[in-house]
């Protein structure tokens, strides 16, 4: 079952924005947490994911679907040190919770990477990355990333 395509608003690129509607996940203001810093990086986060299903898609070289399952696994684990400083700098009171959400989706997406490496085919993964990547980067956003940045804007 593949995840439901959420579309680019306001995008000025038409070939950007056709291209994440055809092949991956799009960034919504409806993610916004409210937080500049957070926000940016969420929005990054979704562009490399859909760089990822289209390489998949498109039958990209072994090297381009290499390059990007990395680039998004290094800028997670960047992104998630991020995430976790801001928590603990506003005393978040379920930060311990959200870290181990963190750490049980890195272990999967370093599934993802062995099991590349290991030459699954590129369209068994892209259903995987869509069920476990896409899915719970939407789904972790709007629902424990938001309690972050409602908890900031209550205590900043």
């Amino acid at each position: 079952m593949n995840t439901p395509i959420i579309y680019f608003q306001n995008d000025s690129d038409q070939k950007q924005s056709e291209s994440k509607k055809a092949h991956g996940v799009a960034w919504s203001e409806s993610y916004s947490l409210g937080n500049e810093q957070l926000d940016a990086q969420h929005r990054q986060l979704f562009d490399f994911v859909s760089d990822l299903v289209s390489a998949c898609i498109d039958g990209s070289s072994t090297e381009k679907l290499n390059e990007t399952l990395e680039f998004l696994v290094n800028y997670a684990v960047r992104h998630f040190a991020d995430e976790e400083a801001l928590q603990i700098q506003y005393n978040y009171p379920d930060y311990e919770n959200h870290k181990k959400k963190h750490e049980d989706f890195k272990a999967q997406v370093l599934q993802l990477v062995e099991r590349f490496h290991n030459s699954e085919s590129p369209t068994e993964l892209n259903n995987d990355i869509n069920k476990i990547v896409v899915r719970w980067l939407i789904s972790h956003i709007q629902r424990e990333d938001k309690k972050i940045g409602d908890h900031i804007r209550l205590k900043g």
